[in-house]
C-alpha cells in the first residue's frame, strides 16, 4: 500500500473535531477506498485544554495556523476555522506557498478570495477543494464537476442556508411570528455569531456565488449576489402564501440570460408541492438544471458536525486516490468575468396590500398595475376590519422594475394603507 496522505488539522470546532472522530472510526474502510492510509499529523487551535470529547494526544500540536500550513509533516492542509480574512486567508496561503493541498470548510474566504487562491494552487500543481463549504453533506460541488461536467448548465438554484429553512418552517407550522422564532433559534445555537450572516442571505449568498462560478465558467463574483434576508417576512405572508398554494423560501438562483448573470439570494413564493415547497427544519436543498439531464435534485443536512466532517472527508479521500481537478471546474485563468445581469428575469409576484373600504379602491389598484404593463392572474379579498380590506394580488409574469413603478403609483391612488409587500413567484 502507498505512504500515508498526511493532514494538518486547523480548527477544532465542530467540523474540525467530526473530522478527527470519521478517521479514528474509519482507518481501515478508508484506506481501502483511498489506496492508501489516510492520518492525522498535527492539528492547531488555541486552546489546548479545552475538552473536545476526541482524544488528540497523538498529534503534534500548533497554535499557529500558518505554522502548521508550513509544516513538513504534512501533505494536506484541512481549514476548517472560518472567516474570509485573517489567520484562515494567511494560513490558506502559506500552505500553497509550501506545497500542500488544502481542503476547507470556507465558504467567506472563496467568496472573496477564491479566483486569486484558486490561481495560486493551479499555478503550483496544487489542489483546493471545497465540497463542505456549500450545503454540508450535500455532494453538489462533486455533481456539478464531475457527473454533469457534459451538460450546459441552464440554472442553479436552492435553499443553502438551514437556520434560515428552520425559522420559516417554524414560523409556518406554529404559527409563531418572526422575532419570536428567531429568538427560539438563537437559544438553540442555530445562529451564526454574526445573525445576519443567517438571516441576512449572506452565508447563502457566498454559497450561491461559488456554485454560480462553477455552473457557469465565470469568476466567483460574491458582490453582484442581489441579498435580502428573511427579516421583513411575516406569519400573515407565510399564511396568505399558504392559501394561495405556496411556501415562502429563502432561495438563492444563479443563471445567465442575454442580460448576463443573475445571482440572487431573496425570500420567493415556491409551489407548495414541489420539492423546494416541502423541503422542512433545517434541511438543505439544491437543484441543478443543465440541457442533457435536465432538472436534478439534491437534498440533505446543510451543516452540522457529521454532514460537513463526511463532505471534507469525501474531499481529502480523492486526493489520497489522485484525483485532481481544477478549483471551480475548469482552469481558473480561464474563468471569465461575470456580466451582472442589472434587471432579473420577469416572473410572477405576489402582491400584499391593505386598501380603505370603500368603493372603487380595487379597481383603482387594478388601472395602476395596468399602467405599469402588468396583468393580474389572480386576486383575494379577505374580511373587512375597522374599515380596511387585506387583499392578495398574484400577478402574470412582470420585472422587478414593473413591480417597483406599480407600487410607486399605488401611493396617488388614496386607497393603500401602509406598505405593500410584494416577493417574487419562482417558477420550479
Amino acid at each position: 500500500m502507498a505512504a500515508p496522505l498526511r493532514l494538518g488539522i486547523a480548527g477544532l470546532g465542530t467540523v474540525g473535531i467530526g473530522v478527527v472522530k470519521i478517521i479514528q472510526r474509519h482507518a481501515d474502510l478508508i484506506a481501502a477506498r483511498a489506496g492508501r492510509p489516510v492520518i492525522i499529523t498535527a492539528v492547531c487551535a488555541r486552546d489546548r485544554s479545552k475538552n473536545r470529547d476526541a482524544d488528540l494526544s497523538g498529534y503534534a500540536w500548533e497554535t499557529d495556523a500558518v505554522a502548521l500550513a508550513q509544516r513538513a509533516d504534512i501533505d494536506v492542509f484541512v481549514e476548517v476555522m472560518g472567516g474570509s480574512e485573517g489567520a484562515a486567508r494567511a494560513s490558506t496561503e502559506a500552505a500553497l506557498v509550501a506545497g500542500k493541498d488544502v481542503v476547507t470548510a470556507n465558504k467567506a474566504l472563496l467568496a472573496h478570495h477564491g479566483q486569486a487562491l484558486a490561481e495560486m494552487a493551479e499555478a503550483a500543481g496544487l489542489a483546493i477543494r471545497f465540497e463542505a463549504a456549500v450545503a454540508g453533506g450535500i455532494p453538489v460541488i462533486k455533481a456539478l464537476t464531475e457527473g454533469l461536467a457534459g451538460n450546459q448548465m441552464r440554472r442553479v438554484m436552492g435553499v443553502m442556508n438551514g437556520t434560515c429553512n428552520y425559522i420559516l418552517t417554524r414560523m409556518e407550522t406554529a404559527g409563531l411570528p418572526y422575532d419570536h422564532v428567531f429568538e427560539e433559534a438563537r437559544q438553540l445555537g442555530y445562529l451564526e455569531a454574526d445573525p445576519n450572516l443567517d438571516v441576512g442571505g449572506i452565508d447563502a449568498g457566498h454559497k450561491l456565488s461559488l456554485l454560480a462560478s462553477i455552473a457557469f465558467g465565470t469568476r466567483v463574483s460574491f458582490d453582484d449576489v442581489q441579498l435580502e434576508g428573511i427579516g421583513q417576512i411575516s406569519i400573515d405572508d407565510i399564511r396568505h402564501a399558504g392559501d394561495l398554494g405556496f411556501r415562502i423560501k429563502l432561495l438563492g438562483v444563479a443563471q445567465v440570460s442575454g442580460r448576463g448573470l443573475e445571482q440572487r439570494m431573496t425570500p420567493c413564493l415556491v409551489p407548495a408541492d414541489s420539492p423546494l415547497g416541502q423541503l422542512q427544519g433545517g434541511t438543505n436543498m439544491v437543484v441543478l438544471e443543465g440541457d442533457a439531464v435536465g432538472q436534478i435534485v439534491l437534498r440533505g443536512p446543510g451543516a452540522g458536525e457529521g454532514p460537513t466532517a463526511s463532505a471534507v472527508m469525501g474531499d481529502v479521500i480523492d486526493l489520497a486516490r489522485g484525483l485532481r481537478l481544477p478549483t471551480f471546474g475548469r482552469p481558473a485563468t480561464s474563468l471569465v468575468e461575470a456580466v451582472p445581469a442589472k434587471v432579473a428575469a420577469p416572473a410572477p409576484w405576489y402582491l400584499r396590500m391593505t386598501l380603505l373600504d370603500k368603493p372603487g379602491a380595487l379597481a383603482k389598484i387594478a388601472t395602476a398595475l395596468g399602467e405599469a404593463g402588468i396583468s393580474i392572474d389572480r386576486m383575494r379579498q379577505y374580511g373587512h376590519e375597522g374599515g380596511h380590506a387585506p387583499v392578495l394580488i398574484v400577478t402574470h409574469k412582470a420585472s422587478r422594475d414593473d413591480i417597483s413603478h406599480a407600487i410607486s403609483r399605488f401611493g396617488a391612488t388614496g386607497v393603500l394603507v401602509g406598505e405593500p409587500v410584494a416577493i417574487r413567484i419562482e417558477e420550479v
